[in-house]
């Protein structure tokens, strides 16, 4: 149904390739088509608009030529409605790479909002009736500037868990290498009534995290290879 989370530069759709730079591309890029139930309006319109068509043919405008043409003029306009609606639909997208957010949109004029990452302030998440229903969400986003490129981003699919994802973009979590100096490779130290900067014990003042304990043990001793006693009483697993 849509593509998520792609990173490669071969196969990331051609629509997105070109807006991206290649210090981009040597990150993680989430793109996605919008939901189809965007779809659904053209979709109804053509649907109703060919049962009245198929009822008027058949009842009031039975034998009235000129009328029937322009009845079906209408539906055949409606049609392409939905024809020209599912051909945007395909062309458009919503990205997010480590350095902006973009939406891109229409066929024959092209269209790219985009907003830089490090200006979201604050990202919500809403999701309708219909919405619930069908499987779509919608993104709120807020910056600190007054004009706003990209705010309203709708029709999004698998919305809880493109939520998930964008924020960890925006907001990352970040750990220090090294729990006991943060990161900093020292240690203060309370000697004789003043504070003495040392290194840290736990990192040796690399500020990394230091690899984790690795245990050795012996070989086992699997059960099946050990040869059958005579004596009831000895151990097996004694020299």
């Amino acid at each position: 149904m849509t593509q998520l989370w792609r990173a490669e530069f071969d196969k990331l759709p051609i629509e997105i390739n070109k807006y991206l730079v290649p210090e981009e591309l040597d990150h993680r890029v989430i793109s996605t088509r919008r939901h189809q139930a965007m779809l659904l309006v053209p979709l109804a319109y053509t649907l109703v608009g060919l049962v009245i068509a198929l009822i008027l043919s058949g009842t009031v405008l039975r034998g009235q030529t000129g009328l029937l043409a322009v009845v079906w003029v209408i539906w055949a306009l409606l049609a392409l409605y939905l024809i020209w609606s599912a051909i945007n639909w395909a062309v458009d997208y919503f990205v997010v790479t480590s350095q902006r957010m973009m939406q891109t949109s229409g066929l024959l004029t092209r269209k790219v909002d985009m907003m830089p990452l490090g200006k979201v302030t604050d990202m919500s998440f809403k999701r309708s009736f219909g919405g619930r229903i069908f499987g779509y969400g919608e993104f709120v986003v807020e910056s600190a500037g007054q004009d706003q490129a990209l705010r309203n981003v709708t029709y999004l699919p698998y919305p809880e868990r493109l939520y998930r994802d964008v924020c960890e973009m925006l907001w990352p979590t970040k750990i220090p290498d090294c729990k006991m100096c943060n990161g900093s490779g020292n240690i203060v130290l309370a000697e004789e009534r003043r504070l003495v900067t040392a290194t840290c014990p736990n990192c040796d003042g690399t500020g990394k995290r230091p690899p984790p304990t690795v245990l050795e043990y012996p070989d086992a001793v699997v059960e099946d290879d050990l040869e059958p006693s005579s004596d009831p009483n000895q151990d097996p697993y004694e020299d």
